[in-house]
C-alpha cells in the first residue's frame, strides 16, 4: 500500500503564483518513507534564517518532521540527497550535519550536488529515504 504523508511540523508551501505544488511531504511504502525536498522555511514562523548553518538545521529538523510523521525517526534515515546553492559552504555543511547525526549509530548515506534552487533565500534542501522501525527498534 502506498499512502501520502502530511504534517504542519514541517512547510508545505505554495508556489510564488499561489498554486498548490504537485507532490506530497512524503510517501510511505512497505517498511520504506520518502520525502520530497525539504526547504529552510521554519515551519512556525515561515521565517528563512539568513545563515547558512541555521538554514542547513532548519531543513534537518524539517526532514525529521516528515519522518516522525511517517511513524520513522530520525536514526532510521539510510539515505539523504542533499542540495546547496555554494561549493563555499560544503564544509560547513558537513560540519553542521555531522553535529545533526551524531546520536545516530550510523550516518545515512549520502549524496551532495551543488546546483542552483528554485526559491529565493534558499540555499540548501533536503530530501531522503528512512526504514520504518520493526519489532525490537
Amino acid at each position: 500500500m502506498i499512502e501520502g504523508i502530511h504534517t504542519e511540523n514541517a512547510p508545505f508551501v505554495r508556489f510564488p503564483d499561489g498554486t498548490e505544488p504537485p507532490l506530497s511531504q512524503a510517501i510511505r511504502v512497505g517498511d520504506l518513507v520518502f520525502t520530497s525536498g525539504q526547504g529552510p522555511l521554519d515551519p512556525a514562523t515561515h521565517a528563512i534564517p539568513d545563515d547558512f548553518a541555521a538554514q542547513v538545521r532548519q531543513v534537518l529538523h524539517n526532514l525529521v518532521a516528515v519522518f516522525t510523521a511517517a511513524g520513522s525517526r530520525k536514526d532510521l534515515v539510510v539515505k539523504c540527497t542533499c542540495y546547496l546553492d555554494d561549493r563555499q559552504n560544503f564544509t560547513t555543511f558537513n560540519e553542521v550535519y555531522r553535529d545533526f547525526f551524531a546520536d545516530c549509530p550510523l550516518l545515512p548515506a549520502r549524496t551532495t550536488v551543488i546546483t542552483q534552487l528554485v526559491r529565493e533565500g534558499v540555499r540548501v534542501e533536503i530530501d531522503g529515504v528512512a526504514a520504518l522501525p520493526t519489532a525490537g527498534q
